[in-house]
């Protein structure tokens, strides 16, 4: 019988986590699910303990391969999946005993292709709290799409997500690339017709000081502007109601990342390198980002010291002080809020 449910984790030297997350998504309430434990040539115990858990229970599926990344990894489990609805967990992350019964029964009952809840996270061992009030909100199709770069509900993170395997059709992840959650996730909501969230946060998202988007800024950090490239004209294709929406996200990305730039990369080459490379995204965007109603002026002067010159930024303390004053009155949801898994990861 085939199961109802596939749950792809990929794995990557994460043996410290492991068991954790399997234990959490074995002991779910909602039963009919296969995991597709895909070993992405880990280093470290990773391998030993998924072949572990596939000799425990039956519904335990391991894929060993060489390393390619989450993408390469998350590839080959769709590959192998027969359930109807697809899921994914990160292998060094947690999920709540009742959180794919409950985005099961939301799906089938709403008849929504996607589901979503809210996410936790943990960091030293401590867990954010439960919300006091769960609510649910059923979203039509361009609805769902909106949330995605209002952020209000959710963003782009797959993991607390269930979607209908039917999403997938001529969808697969970037291969070689991170970010790979915000390059894929529109995609499936474009192939959806129908979405419904609820603030339940059945995810829970273990923040590791030595992940790729938790430490240092790095080359492969710019690999969100690859997808933005992608989304931006996709956005203004096929959905023209939601662009400025789409291109005020990307000016709140493009902003954290210049101020991530210059607060945690010391090298002046690879400074100028990572400046100039948001440059030339940004300014493919310049026009209908100036022109967009909801940005506020600071931020378009930001920019536009920006577009002229790069290296204006570097001797300017507007955007230092821009960009204190947004985190302090929370003006707009930060890099973080669309990275692994922080929903406003994701």
């Amino acid at each position: 019988m085939k199961p109802t449910i596939s749950i792809i984790v990929p794995v990557f030297n994460v043996c410290r986590y492991l068991e954790d997350c399997i234990k959490s998504i074995l002991n779910q309430s909602f039963t009919s699910f296969e995991i597709i434990l895909v070993n992405d040539g880990s280093e470290d115990a990773s391998g030993q303990i998924c072949e572990k858990y596939k000799a425990i229970d039956k519904r335990v599926k391991v894929l060993h391969q060489k390393y390619g990344g989450v993408s390469v990894a998350r590839n080959a489990g769709l590959d192998r999946a027969e359930g109807e609805y697809i899921g994914f967990v990160d292998g060094d992350d947690r999920i709540e005993k009742d959180m794919f019964h409950e985005l099961y029964r939301l799906s089938v009952n709403t008849a929504s292709d996607i589901a979503i809840c809210g996410l936790k996270r943990e960091q030293n061992g401590i867990v954010d709290n439960a919300p006091k009030e769960v609510i649910m909100k059923e979203l039509s199709h361009e609805e769902a799409i909106r949330e995605l770069f209002k952020g209000t509900l959710y963003r782009f993170s797959l993991c607390n997500k269930l979607f209908k395997k039917s999403c997938f059709k001529n969808v697969r992840f970037p291969n070689g690339h991170i970010h790979e959650d915000l390059a894929t996730t529109y995609k499936l909501f474009a192939n959806s017709k129908k979405a419904v969230f609820t603030s339940m946060k059945g995810y829970i998202y273990i923040k590791r000081p030595n992940s790729i988007l938790t430490s240092n800024y790095n080359a492969k950090r710019l690999d969100a502007f690859f997808a933005w490239d992608e989304i931006l004209p996709f956005i203004e294709k096929k959905y023209p109601a939601l662009y400025g929406e789409a291109v005020s996200c990307f000016a709140y990305w493009a902003v954290d990342n210049i101020y991530y730039v210059l607060n945690q990369v010391r090298e002046k080459k690879e400074i100028y390198y990572h400046l100039k490379q948001i440059q030339k995204c940004l300014r493919k965007y310049y026009r209908p980002i100036i022109k967009n109603p909801s940005l506020s002026m600071t931020y378009k002067n930001v920019i536009t010291l920006f577009y002229f010159d790069y290296r204006l930024i570097i001797v300017s303390r507007q955007l230092k002080y821009f960009h204190n004053k947004i985190k302090r009155k929370g003006l707009h949801k930060s890099n973080e809020s669309q990275n692994k898994h922080y929903c406003p990861r994701l």
